[in-house]
């Protein structure tokens, strides 16, 4: 019996380890960004289609590509602490979240009561409308819940990938958004 109490142990470590595991996905630092054309579906730009890389420019922006599948609780703190966090920053700073989905209907559905509740000031929720991969050049990896990307002038300066995301990670995006903008 107490082999299998101590086998048991090892596992749960090892998954509580791996909980946050960081995955590659997204482009590497950088890289240029390509266009970025989404649905927008609360912001200043609610019920366009347009490009975000494009609209933020040379801005310093996160932008989060989230498998709307796999949205949860803990990846909406996430999403909270990073919006306060970009505010906090200044400089123009802003949050864009790219939902991935195989129910594109659906999902424009469910973003506005993500939005009534969470009430994002500086974080328009869009909808990738085609593949759960995301748009071309993104480099999203499907295995991951949430990718987050720190972009300045136009070009990557960090990527980070998770599995599984909670606002646990936000200080390592902060920091590297901080870094970004010379802060």
């Amino acid at each position: 019996m107490g082999i299998v109490r101590f086998v048991c142990c090892v596992i749960a470590g090892l998954v509580a380890c791996t909980a946050h595991a960081e995955i590659a996905s997204g482009p590497n630092a950088g890289t240029a960004i390509p266009a970025l054309k989404v649905f927008a579906v609360t912001g200043d730009q609610q019920g366009k289609e347009l490009d975000y890389a494009a609209e933020r420019g040379t801005k310093p922006t996160i932008y989060i590509f989230v498998q709307h599948d796999r949205f949860d609780r803990p990846l909406a703190r996430l999403l909270k602490a990073l919006e306060k966090s970009a505010i906090d920053a200044g400089n123009d700073v802003s949050l864009v979240t790219v939902f991935l989905t195989s129910d594109e209907a659906k999902t424009k559905e469910h973003l506005p009561r993500i939005q009534m509740s969470l009430t994002f000031t500086a974080n328009p929720l869009t909808v990738f409308p085609g593949a759960t991969t995301g748009p071309d050049g993104w480099a999203v990896n499907t295995d991951a819940q949430l990718t987050a990307l720190v972009v300045i002038n136009g070009k990557v300066a960090d990527a980070f990938g998770y599995r599984s995301a909670n606002e646990t990670v936000a200080p390592e995006i902060v920091d590297a958004l901080k870094k970004a903008i010379g802060q």
